[in-house]
């Protein structure tokens, strides 16, 4: 493992009432720590070694002053889409990484289709290939769920499929 590869594992961010609210790198969550805005609740094993100290690195901080988080919907972006179709295409199921996934328009735009949530999905290269500039039907393909925008609920949903992968988290999420 790399010297950078602790500084980049998830943190689970939490608010003053301990409610989940975000994940972060542990890089930032450290500077957090560090500016006294937040406090360690967890820690992994690996240090940050200063010169004068060393910082263990955390796993879960929260936030010393409660803050409101204003009901706000997120940005379209490719990240996003991958992120709430959990990398995986939405025509064959294959779980594939980021960089081997394409983005496709289920009703095409040369067809009146919208870049909107309800219209982007995660789809591997081939399957893109074979859809083409077709609708559905006339390529013959399904979707797996339908798109859908991106909500708190899906944003808490995919902290808590996080958290199983992290011991220390899973006291703080409500499975």
């Amino acid at each position: 493992m790399s010297a950078q590869a602790p500084l980049l594992s998830p943190v689970l961010v939490l608010n003053a009432s301990y409610e989940p609210i975000n994940v972060c790198a542990a890089r930032r969550a450290l500077v957090l720590v560090l500016k006294g805005v937040a406090r360690a609740e967890e820690v992994h094993s690996h240090h940050l070694r200063a010169s004068r100290a060393h910082y263990p690195v955390p796993s879960v901080i929260r936030l010393l002053h409660y803050r409101r988080i204003p009901h706000r919907t997120r940005a379209l972006s490719r990240k996003n889409i991958l992120l709430r179709d959990r990398n995986t295409c939405q025509y064959c199921g294959t779980v594939c990484p980021a960089q081997a996934l394409t983005l496709d328009h289920v009703v095409p735009r040369s067809r009146g289709g919208r870049s909107s949530w309800e219209n982007l999905v995660a789809c591997c290269r081939a399957c893109n290939h074979r859809k083409s500039d077709r609708l559905l039907s006339e390529a013959e393909l399904t979707l797996l769920r339908d798109p859908r925008p991106f909500n708190l609920h899906t944003s808490r949903h995919l902290i808590r499929m996080m958290g199983r992968s992290d011991e220390k988290w899973r006291k703080y999420l409500f499975f």
